[in-house]
């Protein structure tokens, strides 16, 4: 199975040496992420450090060398206790929020990017959560791409392209066929982290790919009963992860 990569939490006032730690892990397996920018960070568990006023500078300059970029959220505030449609947290910043409260904040979120010399038509939904309002709100104002959902291949629903994460790494390294993503939060994570992903890296470097040639995978129509599979599989690994909570 061929595994992208994408960072979340991506922001001027991240954690900007485990950033570059990454930077440099990527520079050696000859791969390039997704990274998912917060337009507009009120999350303060997301400010680490003071910003970087060469923020913009340095993501347009990470396009140029191949890194896709795609728009995390807007604040990356939680204000419900909804799961939506790919329910693996029971919280969002977007499921269960009013369709034009969505739409508003897409749209100013796609703004400040756009006014700071990003644009793209790829989203990644805060917690993984977002629901039918959200889908419609994103073709709304542009977006046709978004990283979630479950699978072994790029799929059609809604409209939207999906491009799915991973259920289990374990599992999905020891897959043959197929694409999926490694999500990696690198603010949080310290030296056995490093240590952890170095190894994994460097142990399977034909496995790992750029996200632009998951980009380049063509979709299926995703039917119905795959839905519903997927979100129970979601709720699921919430389950999981709560016990081991």
């Amino acid at each position: 199975m061929k595994i992208a990569v994408r960072m979340d939490d991506i922001t001027p006032d991240m954690n900007w040496d485990n950033f570059s730690f990454f930077r440099d892990l990527f520079d050696k397996a000859g791969i390039t992420p997704l990274l998912g920018i917060v337009p507009k960070n009120s999350d303060k568990n997301l400010q680490i450090e003071p910003e970087r006023e060469d923020f913009y500078e340095i993501m347009k300059g990470l396009k140029q060398e191949g890194y896709v970029l795609a728009m995390h959220g807007y604040q990356h505030l939680y204000t419900t206790k909804k799961g939506g449609c790919f329910p693996l947290n029971h919280f969002s910043e977007f499921a269960g929020v009013p369709y034009e409260q969505q739409k508003r904040m897409l749209a100013d979120g796609k703004r400040i990017l756009s006014e700071n010399g990003i644009e793209t038509d790829i989203f990644m939904a805060p917690a993984h959560s977002y629901d039918n309002n959200t889908l419609k709100a994103l073709k709304e104002v542009g977006f046709t791409k978004l990283t979630d959902g479950f699978g072994t291949t790029p799929y059609l629903w809604k409209e939207m392209v999906f491009y799915p994460i991973s259920f289990r790494l374990a599992g999905s390294l020891k897959k043959q066929k197929g694409y999926t993503t490694l999500v990696i939060h690198a603010n949080t994570i310290n030296d056995s982290d490093r240590q952890r992903y170095t190894t994994l890296f460097a142990q399977n470097r034909e496995t790992f790919i750029s996200y632009e040639e998951y980009l380049r995978a063509t979709p299926v129509k995703r039917g119905v009963f795959a839905g519903v599979v997927e979100y129970g599989m979601a709720n699921i690994k919430h389950s999981l992860v709560s016990i081991r909570g």
